[in-house]
């Protein structure tokens, strides 16, 4: 309807507009037309000479980076593993398809692909409307799945059979598994639906009691009873070595391995388009601009160090990304830009010492116990002490006090130690120590030399004579 009214009117400019009477203007059909022709020509106008605010541009900006940062599109296709993509593809396919049990490990260290190698193969398998259709994916993580009773609970909650299961009472853990399956067999009685048992940090599954999960799993892969497919994804190279006889003699032994091959110049270059802005941005020239800061902060020296220690540490995809959110959350409309203080700060933030941070949280006592501790594991050269000899320990500071500001009463002692315990800033040497009475369970402290002088420096508002104990106690 508007564009219909635009038609009529002839096309005065905003100036013309202005110069001329209502009674001098040509014949229109009503005034409405005038008004949308000035708005027009004007909205034209201010589009051509105006940018977005910096304001609004910011914040677009963190909108694409964070949505890159947390949500990574899988690529089109993996690059420098087609291989091991081909041949995780053809088994799965043939029990998808086929409805034959496989069993396959994908093993490398962190930051390789092994997840990305295996959403990409799902994806591709997932595009044929037939095994969308048929096959079931149950998703376990040895990280969330601690004992093999919690597993066969998600197991049951991920194929929607827990109304099937109700309050039957299950025999054996093989029993309540051959169970599950038998309940997804298709009403035609030709065969039941292929699942695909995905276990993430696979080898934290080889520690439950027995292996029984593993056993039964890999047992119902081996025999007919129904088509399953159980990949393991795990960074332990060793993990064979982990699994018991009976288990490993009922694996296939396949083992997909993956290398990374990332050299640092590909990850500087990676980190400089991730951090770039599309072309799509929708101020063209704040694009430019942030896209030639990005390319400038990576050419920094100082920026280079640091990036090559990360990736000295990890060439994990998912840490340099934590890495760039914190440098992109510095970012404001007083400071649009990203400067190498800024990665410097990211920087020690990632790889802060999570146990020396925690120190900086303790009470005065619980420090003081952390010195006499330290102090015990100098003159005992590293031998294992208990609560007793911590606080002798302690009580040989305070009597080179004249006031008593730090004297606290055994209940009070034990309540820090314990809690010191929770922090897991000491640990029991062993597991039958918990036999012992508290106060004489031998522990080992957690902590080394660097890390509580670097917390006591830092310590807010530290007593000197505490300092100049832990010093004496160093010394």
């Amino acid at each position: 309807m508007m564009e219909s009214c635009v038609t009529h009117a002839p096309s005065w400019s905003s100036q013309q507009m202005r110069g001329v009477s209502a009674n001098q203007m040509p014949e229109m059909k009503s005034s409405q037309e005038v008004v949308i022709v000035i708005i027009i020509n004007m909205s034209k106008r201010k589009v051509k000479d105006d940018h977005m605010p910096v304001g609004e541009c910011i914040t677009q900006v963190q909108s694409i980076l964070r949505e890159r940062f947390c949500h990574q599109k899988l690529p089109e296709k993996p690059q420098a593993v087609e291989a091991q993509h081909k041949h995780l593809l053809e088994l799965l396919k043939r029990t998808a398809i086929h409805g034959e049990s496989n069993s396959v490990l994908i093993v490398g260290p962190r930051g390789t692909g092994k997840t990305m190698l295996l959403k990409c193969v799902l994806r591709e398998l997932l595009g044929d409307k037939e095994v969308q259709k048929n096959m079931l994916e149950v998703h376990l993580n040895g990280l969330l799945q601690t004992d093999d009773k919690i597993a066969l609970k998600e197991i049951t909650r991920q194929l929607h059979l827990e109304n099937t299961v109700g309050d039957k009472v299950f025999g054996s853990f093989a029993e309540n598994l051959s169970f599950l399956l038998e309940a997804l067999k298709k009403g035609n009685r030709s065969s039941s639906r292929p699942v695909l048992f995905v276990l993430d940090e696979f080898d934290l599954f080889a520690l439950h009691k027995n292996q029984t999960l593993l056993y039964n799993l890999f047992d119902v892969s081996q025999s007919a009873q129904a088509p399953i497919a159980v990949v393991g994804v795990t960074c332990r190279l060793d993990v064979l070595e982990l699994l018991e006889k009976r288990v490993k003699s009922r694996f296939s032994h396949r083992q997909i391995h993956l290398v990374s091959s990332l050299t640092f110049t590909q990850y500087l270059e990676r980190v400089r388009t991730q951090f770039s802005l599309p072309g799509s941005f929708p101020d063209a020239k704040f694009a430019q601009e942030w896209n030639a800061s990005v390319k400038t902060l990576c050419e920094d020296k100082s920026v280079e160090e640091v990036l090559q220690r990360h990736f000295n540490s990890s060439k994990d995809f998912r840490s340099m990304h934590m890495l760039l959110m914190l440098c992109l959350s510095r970012v404001s409309v007083a400071k649009p830009t990203v400067n190498p203080s800024d990665l410097l700060e990211a920087s020690r933030l990632c790889l802060s010492d999570a146990k020396a941070d925690m120190l900086h949280g303790l009470s005065i006592l619980e420090l003081c116990l952390i010195i006499a501790m330290k102090h015990l594991n100098d003159v005992y050269e590293g031998e294992p002490f208990n609560l007793q000899m911590v606080h002798n320990e302690f009580k040989k500071f305070l009597q080179r006090k004249s006031n008593s500001m730090y004297n606290f009463e055994q209940p009070v002692v034990m309540k820090a130690f314990e809690h010191l315990q929770q922090l897991e800033l000491i640990r029991p040497v062993d597991a039958s120590s918990a036999k012992t009475q508290r106060e004489y369970q031998l522990m080992r402290l957690m902590l080394d030399h660097s890390q509580i002088m670097e917390a006591l420096q830092k310590y807010p508002q530290c007593p000197t004579d505490v300092k100049q104990w832990a010093m004496s106690a160093f010394g």
